[in-house]
């Protein structure tokens, strides 16, 4: 539909792959990027980054093959952006990834055909890390060179409707909630992108108080709340607890996890915690492993996205 604006919202997220090329593009990209391999030397993060792709790529694969060859988040993303488009009389929506298309170049590209000179970036990441926001902040920003009065909207885990959102999407989940431990999971960071100074332990933190709190204002009482990190890889020091670690005090009890970290169902949520992690817990005895869906492009959600950015 064509409207009468010069605004857009753009979502940022980082990407998915629908093929073993575009895998290989994400984690080329991703190992190229500053915010994720610290390195000062560009050549030396290029070559690292060959290196680690190349070691990464066919065992990554596989994961993919086990849920349908491609990341949920393309098609799950596309249909939050067709909702959104749909819902807001006077804003275009966009999407721009970081790591697979759409990138930000074809985003803005599209952005100029429109006329847009109103831009309100939206990072799909509900706490803040120099790792996520940061890196998709400056991609945008860099391509764009000064085209657009840019908007950023700040992260948003504080928000009440969006909380609601979650609290609905868990409550929904399970029944018994008294029988279920719920364990809040954050994809991992280096404990080192921590000490210099990125908030996002600290936030996810915040979060995790705050839906705890929500929760028993709801009467919605589980066994026990507590937070956990996924995606630990290589030797060195990861935020903990880790999620292999905090399942082991939950032998023949009843698990749900809530994945805290992200909006849009991606490989880490629809494989890495709906299988790989559930091996986990059958080996260690859990009775039953659950895991929510994320909000995606609940009705709710879209609530919330208007009530952050205030657009209409």
């Amino acid at each position: 539909m064509d409207k009468k604006s010069d605004k857009a919202l753009v979502l940022l997220n980082m990407g998915g792959a629908r093929n073993k090329n575009e895998l290989k593009m994400f984690l080329t990209n991703m190992f190229n990027d500053k915010n994720i391999l610290t390195i000062k030397s560009d050549f030396f993060r290029s070559l690292l980054a060959k290196l680690i792709v190349s070691s990464r790529l066919d065992s990554a694969w596989k994961n993919y093959e086990k849920i349908g060859n491609e990341s949920p988040l393309n098609p799950l993303t596309e249909k939050l952006v067709s909702k959104l488009d749909k819902t807001l009389d006077n804003v275009y929506v966009f999407q721009a990834m970081r790591y697979t298309p759409p990138f930000a170049i074809q985003c803005i590209k599209e952005l100029e055909e429109k006329g847009i000179k109103e831009v309100v970036l939206f990072p799909l990441y509900p706490q803040y890390s120099t790792t996520t926001t940061k890196s998709s902040v400056e991609d945008f920003v860099e391509f764009a060179e000064d085209r657009f009065n840019i908007e950023v909207i700040d992260p948003f885990f504080k928000n009440d409707v969006f909380n609601e959102a979650i609290i609905d999407t868990i409550s929904k989940t399970v029944e018994e909630y008294e029988e279920y431990n719920l364990i809040f999971s954050a994809h991992g960071l280096p404990q080192k992108i921590v000490d210099k100074g990125d908030p996002y332990q600290s936030h996810v933190q915040e979060h995790v108080e705050i839906l705890s709190n929500k929760l028993k204002e709801k009467s919605i009482n589980f066994k026990s709340i507590s937070l956990a990190y996924q995606s630990k890889v290589g030797p060195m020091k990861w935020l903990e607890p880790a999620l292999d670690n905090r399942l082991k005090d939950f032998k023949n009890e009843k698990v749900l996890i809530y994945p805290i970290a992200f909006i849009v169902d991606n490989s880490e949520t629809d494989f890495e915690l709906s299988i790989e992690y559930k091996e986990v817990a059958d080996e260690i005895g859990i009775i039953d492993y659950k895991v929510c869906k994320c909000v995606n492009y609940d009705d709710k959600f879209i609530d919330a996205i208007k009530d952050i950015t205030k657009l209409s």
